[in-house]
């Protein structure tokens, strides 16, 4: 082995003299660095891939690139070099990861210059010779990354073709050839005055003498960076060439070598997408159409009635994309998605119910197979995670959130069995007024539990959430008796909030609970209680000193609280015009939206706070749900804003979407912010 420590001396020289003490990362100092870039030479397995998962969860963690990052840059170069390192293609990857958070040419990544990120890049191109040696090297994983990286790194765009045609010349690797055609389109965007040539190369692997994956993977370069030199077939051309690939693919999962070891790296390799390579071509192609919504549903009509489960598994996440994107007639393309429901596939059908699941409404046309599914496996009602709350079963919260009525006997069976589902309450809005046989169930679990106990509290949640949800006004009795138990309304508990919400819609009748309302006042649930005693009270001199207090000195949440609050309370609410108009001009566009809209309940003065709903709305997508209940409310005086609601119902876009971005609830914000919008219509 005296070679071993040999080679191991030459390839880590100087390691020791770094101060790595000095050094940070993700978790304080970097002392441990050196260890974790031994660690990737490891000749044991499983510790090269745990020394790979420390990299990136302390020197690189969420992309981030701190002093140490950069120190590690010359050994990271080291060791991609050294054909004595396995796995040198994951050292590649970290390596490429490293220098794009600082190359800002092609918008891949912020970088100030000067700091660590632009330093890093810089560091790696002036070293990128080491790619071009490896686009060559025996192992294919280490050419594969290398021509990216060679495309990223090295500033020699004449070279750097010249080394991918004579690649494409030469290279049998399935995988590497879709890694060089990757390139070459990255190619084309930074380097455009150098881009004739390699736009031909694309077209030319397009072409029938090449093999479907391959020209799929031309396919989708050329819609990102030359729309012109597509095909005018383009859909069914695709769709011809996905099934071609998929009927050459060998049967079951594709998987090399032995089984990972039990770290990130090794667990992650385990639950790759059963076909990852086809997921990476279509899901390149749908991002490159981009806008051309309906060349994206013909091609998902494609994929979701194609006769292979793995593509149809591809087509269910990357439709989920285009609905969280797009406003389309979705009725065809959700069909299509419950279809695969009665897959034997338990890949294929979970994605499917994953999907619907972040429907809501929208799933409506798939409620059919969701409710067969249901029926036939009452074992999916809920899952039982142990040490965590009880869930409801990704089919019957599908279903119920589609708001279909069938959902609700199932929920009846769940409840009567002694599970409280944490989404109880969130399942329960769509259902409306279908859910009212939940009421009773739902009073006699919350008059059984104990908020005295941690356990107790834990399902009150779901509980009190579901008497909101339902407006279920005979449960007074039972949130009473946890309102007098030992523990009582405890400020900052999360069952507090949702027991003082449902006191208010008790209204006067809830005056028993006044005490320990107004025993929160001086809490952080000021805000809450104030609603509810105003609510059952109606008494301003009583919420409305503590409301000014919040608008002076609550965080922008609180303020915003009590600016919705004092909306309530009306002209009424006139001490707090001051402080309301200084809210106006709040950093949080959230705040000023509340505490605009406070303004006119209590002035009736359209003049100073249409500006400001307009100015949330452009800015802050996110408040437009919102600015439009208010522009329902405000009715003929909020007409100036009505172009902004036209132009909303014109828009195909949804207006929470981003790319790579996605929030569970987006599409049902969105949903509700058209129903606004079309009331505002309908309203004149």
């Amino acid at each position: 082995m005296s070679w071993y420590f040999a080679w191991e001396d030459s390839v880590f020289t100087g390691i020791d003299e770094v101060d790595w003490a000095s050094l940070r990362h993700a978790h304080g100092s970097a002392e441990d660095v050196p260890g974790l870039l031994r660690g990737l030479a490891s000749p044991d397995r499983t510790e090269r891939e745990d020394a790979l998962d420390r990299m990136y969860g302390v020197v690189h963690d969420q992309g981030t690139v701190y002093d140490s990052t950069l120190a590690c840059v010359p050994f990271l170069l080291a060791l991609a070099g050294s054909e004595e390192v396995p796995e040198r293609g994951d050292i590649v990857e970290l390596l490429v990861s490293i220098g794009v958070v600082g190359d800002r040419r092609n918008g891949e990544g912020p970088s100030r210059p000067g700091g660590a990120p632009s330093r890093a890049g810089a560091l790696i191109r002036s070293r990128a010779e080491v790619f071009a040696r490896l686009t060559g090297d025996a192992d294919a994983e280490v050419r594969r990354t290398a021509v990216s990286a060679l495309v990223r790194f090295l500033d020699e765009p004449t070279r750097v073709l010249g080394l991918l045609r004579e690649r494409f010349t030469v290279e049998r690797d399935d995988r590497v050839l879709l890694s060089l055609t990757q390139s070459l389109g990255l190619f084309v965007r930074r380097h455009p005055a150098h881009a004739a040539e390699a736009l031909e190369l694309l077209v030319a692997q397009s072409a029938p003498m090449y093999g479907p994956g391959l020209r799929l993977a031309a396919l989708g370069q050329l819609a990102d960076c030359a729309p012109d030199r597509l095909p005018p077939d383009l859909v069914p051309l695709v769709v011809r060439l996905l099934r071609q690939r998929s009927a050459a693919r060998p049967a079951g999962r594709e998987e090399a070598g032995t089984p990972g070891a039990d770290t990130l790296v090794g667990r992650l390799e385990r639950l790759r997408p059963s076909d990852e390579e086809g997921s990476w071509l279509l899901r390149t192609l749908h991002s490159a159409l981009g806008d051309r919504v309906d060349d994206r549903i013909a091609l998902l009509d494609g994929q979701l009635t194609g006769p292979d489960p793995a593509d149809r598994c591809n087509g269910v996440w990357m439709a989920a994309g285009l609905l969280r994107e797009w406003r389309i007639d979705h009725v065809r393309l959700v069909s299509l998605i419950g279809e695969q429901l009665a897959a034997e596939e338990g890949r294929l059908r979970d994605a499917a119910v994953s999907v619907l699941t972040d429907l809501f409404g929208l799933a409506a046309p798939a409620a059919d197979r969701l409710a067969t599914l249901v029926t036939a496996r009452p074992e999916l009602w809920v899952r039982r995670r142990e040490g965590r709350a009880t869930a409801l079963g990704g089919p019957l919260k599908a279903l119920a959130g589609s708001g279909d009525p069938r959902a609700v006997p199932m929920l009846a069976e769940v409840l009567a069995g002694g599970a409280v589902p944490g989404e109880l309450g969130q399942v329960i809005v769509p259902l409306g007024r279908a859910a009212a046989p939940l009421a009773p169930l739902v009073r006699q679990r919350l008059g059984a539990i104990s908020v005295d106990s941690a356990a107790g509290r834990a399902l009150a949640v779901p509980l009190l959430s579901a008497v909101v949800a339902l407006g279920d006004r005979e449960a007074l009795p039972e949130v009473m008796r946890l309102v007098h138990g030992e523990a009582g309304l405890s400020p900052g508990e999360p069952y507090t909030g949702y027991a003082v919400r449902a006191l208010g819609l008790f209204g006067s009748a809830a005056r028993e609970a006044v005490p320990a309302l107004r025993g929160l006042l001086d809490t952080g649930d000021a805000g809450a209680a104030a609603r509810a005693l105003w609510e059952v009270e109606e008494d301003a001199s009583v919420v409305l000193p503590v409301l000014v207090r919040e608008l002076a000195d609550g965080e922008p949440r609180r303020r915003r609280q009590a600016a919705e609050v004092l909306a309530r309370l009306g002209p009424q609410a006139r001490p707090a015009s001051a402080a309301l108009r200084r809210g106006t001009t709040s950093g949080d566009p959230g705040e000023r939206v509340a505490a605009a809209y406070a303004l006119w309940r209590i002035d009736a003065d359209a003049e100073p706070v249409l500006p400001v709903l307009r100015r949330a709305w452009t800015e802050a997508p996110s408040t437009r749900r919102t600015v439009a209940g208010q522009v329902v409310a405000m009715g003929r005086a909020a007409t100036p804003l009505r172009d902004l609601v036209d132009a909303e119902l014109s828009s195909r876009r949804r207006h929470l979407a981003s790319p790579g971005a996605f929030g569970s609830h987006d599409i049902l914000k969105d949903e509700r912010l058209l129903g606004l919008c079309r009331e505002v219509v309908a309203g004149g």
